[in-house]
């Protein structure tokens, strides 16, 4: 396969006070610090009132921070948005796309294209979030939404080497009942790595890492790990819990033969 980074990410949602989020970080710091697994990057993406004070917590350990979203402006009269600005110097990586987004919050394509470039262009690793709704993938529709929310949300990123995918099936979030790795490999593998080679060469394609999310545990994610086409994870709520959240960084550790 490729030399793409791996990588496990917790994003909390909106859960979590500050006094909450750092105890969680600490825990999980502490976990991975006692048994530390070997060549995986480990990302926690808190709600945005905790990353000064989780930064802070975390400056010295190799637990790196995720914002959960960003505006694509620099500043201006946007009451209650985060620029990318803003997240400079407090994280590296930031979730672009995810689906509450998409579909809660109804953004397009072309303002997650956006997003991304900003992203990009603040020197920030957006994590790009594609999927399918359930109505796509019974009209057999799956493929094409998902190189269709790739090519434009890289539309203009004309170098993607500090790009992440993830591939989250809308219909497995939060159901408790995640895709088979054998349905995610199929796109992981297929339409992901083959638009991605379209958009920029095979060679590049290699290089980006594209995660799994959706109702990632502890009992299931090694099944997807062991895809070749996928080099992580992105966790919701089990990354909540510490105990469950580092087991995953492990595992992935175990899976990929780094550990």
């Amino acid at each position: 396969m490729s030399a793409a980074t791996l990588l496990a990410v917790g994003n909390w949602k909106m859960n979590t006070t500050v006094q909450e989020a750092m105890a969680l970080a600490s825990d999980v710091r502490r976990r991975l610090e006692d048994d530390p697994p070997g060549g995986v990057q480990t990302v926690l993406c808190p709600p945005f009132i905790s990353l000064a004070p989780l930064h802070d917590l975390l400056k010295d350990s190799n637990i790196a921070l995720g914002a959960q979203n960003l505006h694509p402006q620099t500043s201006g009269a946007f009451t209650g948005e985060i620029s990318p600005t803003m997240l400079q110097g407090l994280c590296r990586y930031v979730i672009v796309g995810h689906s509450e987004r998409r579909h809660i919050m109804r953004e397009g394509y072309h303002v997650v294209g956006q997003k991304v470039k900003a992203a990009v262009d603040a020197g920030l690793t957006p994590i790009i979030c594609v999927g399918e709704t359930l109505s796509q993938r019974r009209q057999g529709a799956a493929e094409a939404v998902v190189r269709r929310q790739l090519e434009t949300g890289l539309s203009g990123i004309a170098d993607p080497r500090h790009v992440v995918i993830a591939y989250e099936p809308v219909w497995a979030i939060g159901a408790g009942v995640p895709a088979t790795p054998v349905v995610v490999a199929d796109i992981t593998g297929g339409a992901i790595r083959t638009e991605l080679a379209n958009l920029y060469d095979d060679a590049t394609a290699q290089k980006i890492a594209v995660l799994y999310g959706g109702s990632v545990n502890p009992e299931n994610v090694t099944a997807f790990l062991e895809q070749p086409s996928i080099q992580g994870a992105l966790v919701g709520g089990a990354s909540l819990d510490a105990a469950q959240f580092a087991q995953i960084v492990r595992l992935t550790a175990e899976a990929k033969g780094t550990d």
